[in-house]
């Protein structure tokens, strides 16, 4: 029997309702999730559309989540990223946005966006 949650079932827990939030496409439970300070950074690396500077705050965060998740064809899986549940977008096979977490508590303090394809080839599928 399970008495207590660690920190990394905490993170998988609030990872998978950042998950189900953006698969709703529920801007308000996605905004609840993030903390207030949340910090959002892209890797666009110049290839693909994407935000030059970090975003600051749930709402600039959520938009820009939102935007991702909302993309037509784009499935949307929990997967492990660096070790710990993250996200990963994929339209098809390809994958256009790996996104890990960090979180404090029960919510989503820091994102890191991946959407440079020259990074993201180790997580097409075959």
């Amino acid at each position: 029997m399970r008495t207590s949650w660690g920190p990394l079932d905490r993170h998988a827990l609030v990872v998978r309702r950042f998950a189900d939030a953006c698969g709703r496409g529920d801007v308000t439970a996605l905004t609840a999730v993030l903390g207030v300070e949340v910090v959002g950074t892209c890797d666009a690396g110049g290839l693909v559309p994407g935000p030059d500077e970090p975003l600051h705050g749930q709402a600039e965060v959520a938009r820009l989540v939102t935007t991702l998740c909302g993309q037509t064809g784009v499935d949307l899986a929990v997967e492990s990223v660096n070790g710990r549940a993250g996200l990963v977008l994929r339209e098809g096979s390809r994958a256009v946005a790996v996104i890990g977490a960090a979180t404090t508590g029960y919510e989503i303090a820091t994102l890191w966006i991946v959407l440079n394809p020259a990074k993201l080839g180790d997580w097409h599928r075959s």
